[in-house]
């Protein structure tokens, strides 16, 4: 059994609490069980109202497993647990003390607690092969599930708004340089997604605002990532490691320190074509950026990235000189789509909610016309109950699902789990 599992119990009043006795007796009537305190610091329920004897008392609660865990947590010598009016425990090893030395009134819940509640814990908690409520998932509220869904994708945007907030700190507000580097970590997919980020901040974006010339901007992106280190007899690698090296003097640039990886990627995903690709999406950046945040827009978007591709000596290569057959290397509909759900659709969400304005509701539309992401965990979500992976911000919430609440276990805290409990 787990703490978290008598929070929830002490907050949703899943015991009998209408002939509660503490540990010494005295009768309890619980008024108000207080407000969760959801940090790591003091006590766990705060401004409680707890009628003790006959006599109300206000104050903190706090739970624990064992009462001797009070100790162990050095409680008895800390004043912020001088208001608890209450210890609530699983089990009563022994009486607690304040810092003062007085003592408090325990409430041994084991002996009130709801059978039923504890029977569908101990279901919850049993270890499953991919999420602890995987047995009962399929025959859930599919209403419920999707409201809990919809929060849980909102606050990933709101999380990553949290992320796009440090950008701009980083770059003394610039929305366009923040754009930037998120393409640019989207170019670079989980691979090399951190080095062409690293690449996109080292930039002075007034660079690449006044660059129309694509292999320029090709010169710049490959050098910055150290594609263009070492002697070649490509002539148009030499001409662009020249182009690099007069940028690299002319504004002090520094490099990337992590090495691009090439290993187990696809060639169209090899590094040298999206940075290829990144630069071609840049080379007339004049009125890109108002033209995509204008107004949140999924034809402008695909419009836009559906017309980015190479310069010619990409449509025969892969590599520095390593011809390949000609193939006009376009941005593909998946990869699109990845652009739209990554980058385009949480930038508009921070950008317009700075500027006072709610485009939720068009977002949602959005991600609801784009096919649901494909991975290992949603896989197995849409194996147990399919209507939870309909559509793109379906997956979305279910990677914040899997990663903030079944992965670390965290039924009591998941809309899912509570509702599984109190059923």
């Amino acid at each position: 059994m787990k703490e978290d599992y008598l929070h929830y119990v002490w907050k949703f009043k899943k015991f009998n609490f209408l002939n509660l006795k503490t540990s010494q007796g005295l009768p309890i009537v619980v008024k108000h069980v207080g407000w969760h305190n959801e940090d790591k610091s003091g006590p766990d329920f705060f401004d409680a109202r707890i009628q003790i004897d006959h006599q109300l008392w206000a104050g903190n609660v706090e739970i624990h497993l064992k009462a001797s865990d009070w100790f162990a947590h050095h409680h008895h010598t800390d004043k912020a647990y001088d208001n608890v009016i209450l210890h609530v425990v699983w089990e009563e090893d022994m009486p607690v003390y304040r810092s003062d030395g007085s003592s408090i009134p325990s409430l041994c819940l084991k002996h009130y607690v709801n059978l039923e509640s504890l029977e569908h814990y101990q279901e919850l908690s049993r270890q499953k092969k991919f999420i602890n409520c995987e047995n009962l998932l399929p025959y859930f509220s599919t209403f419920i599930i999707h409201s809990w869904q919809e929060k849980l994708y909102v606050r990933r945007l709101e999380q990553k708004t949290e992320y796009i907030q440090l950008l701009l700190k980083n770059t003394k507000n610039d929305w366009e340089k923040v754009l930037f580097i998120l393409f640019a970590k989207g170019f670079g997919l989980n691979v090399n997604g951190l080095s062409f980020q690293q690449m996109a901040a080292n930039i002075p974006f007034n660079l690449v605002r006044k660059t129309q010339k694509v292999q320029v901007l090709e010169a710049l992106f490959m050098g910055m990532c150290k594609l263009l280190e070492g002697e070649k007899e490509d002539v148009y690698y030499q001409e662009l490691q020249k182009e690099f090296s007069f940028l690299r003097h002319k504004y002090q640039l520094a490099s990337i320190t992590n090495p691009l990886a090439f290993f187990r990627l696809r060639p169209p995903n090899f590094p040298s074509i999206r940075l290829a690709q990144l630069a071609y999406l840049y080379q007339d950046s004049a009125n890109f950026f108002n033209l995509l945040i204008e107004k949140p827009d999924i034809r402008l978007w695909r419009d836009l990235l559906f017309k980015v591709k190479t310069s010619p000596y990409w449509e025969t290569h892969y590599n520095f000189e390593v011809n390949s057959k000609t193939r006009v290397k376009k941005l593909s509909t998946s990869f699109v789509d990845l652009m739209i759900i990554n980058v385009l659709v949480p930038f508009s969400f921070s950008y317009h909610k700075a500027r006072g304005k709610e485009v939720v509701d068009d977002l949602f539309s959005i991600m609801s016309s784009l096919k649901a992401e494909e991975n290992s965990s949603v896989k197995k979500f849409k194996q147990l109950k399919p209507e939870m992976v309909q559509n793109a911000w379906h997956s979305q919430s279910l990677l914040s699902l899997y990663q903030d609440y079944c992965k670390k276990q965290k039924c009591l805290n998941c809309q899912i789990g509570v509702s599984l409990l109190n059923k």
